[in-house]
């Protein structure tokens, strides 16, 4: 392990009506231990696990690529500052790593090629190939193929979102091997029960207040899927006649 230990510090909360400080999640949780190379945080919609993972990104000085800013009905000044609340421990310190999220990887993808343009070596830690040449699914593989061989901590936010099964079952291989034998650590937000499987991780659910770890079977992912493909005419509207 690199990071071995998120702490969440109420004191520092500069309100308690304002998200993301009025989820119950962050008001009753004190911290989370890593004790594996690879922890998934696992809820619904809304229950914060992209939250805190994009927050220990910047805790931890990790950039997060985004697209220009647009006009927005609202804005709320606390939204980016959970990070600020957050006290790191290191098993012997800080190290390198990479944000990914597949929303804002096309615009990482972009500016990688106009690099590329000035500078093509820059290739040379992506496969030697422009990521925007290659289909959506392809790029993202292609991305986490060379770059999780560099040492660090990896945060990730939904990667299945481009990834058919097969390549889903693909970053699982990945993920197994690069974490223990090539020094990277992974913290990953998922809905996927095919990544869920992944070998030797951990699962934090967020579904629970506090957060707390859970296994495999336990989660609804696994529940979800193993129910529907035992019986999926139980779960879809019948068709009159």
């Amino acid at each position: 392990m690199h990071l071995t230990r998120v702490q969440i510090l109420h004191e520092r909360f500069p309100a308690t009506d304002q998200y993301p400080y009025n989820l119950k999640i962050f008001q009753k949780t004190t911290g989370l231990n890593f004790t594996a190379p690879v922890t998934f945080f696992i809820g619904e919609n809304g229950t914060g696990k992209s939250t805190l993972l994009r927050a220990i990104a910047k805790a931890c000085s990790i950039h997060i690529w985004k697209a220009e800013d647009r006009s927005r009905y609202s804005i709320n000044r606390y939204e980016d500052d959970l990070f600020r609340c957050l006290k790191l421990e290191w098993q012997i310190g800080p190290v390198p790593g990479a944000f990914f999220a597949s929303e804002i990887f096309r615009h990482f993808a972009q500016i990688l090629d106009e690099w590329a343009a000035a500078d093509p070596g820059t290739l040379r830690y992506f496969g030697n190939e422009s990521l925007m040449e290659k289909s959506h699914g392809q790029s993202h593989m292609a991305y986490f193929q060379n770059r999780f061989l560099i040492p660090g901590l990896y945060l990730l936010d939904e990667p299945e979102n481009a990834l058919s099964p097969t390549r889903q079952l693909e970053l699982v291989q990945l993920l197994h091997g690069v974490g223990p034998a090539g020094g990277a650590q992974f913290i990953i937000a998922t809905h996927s029960p095919i990544l869920l499987a992944c070998p030797g991780a951990d699962i934090c659910s967020f579904d629970q207040t506090p957060i707390r770890p859970i296994a495999y079977e336990e989660t609804d992912y696994f529940r979800i899927y193993r129910d529907f493909l035992n019986d999926r005419f139980r779960y879809l509207p019948r068709i009159p006649g």
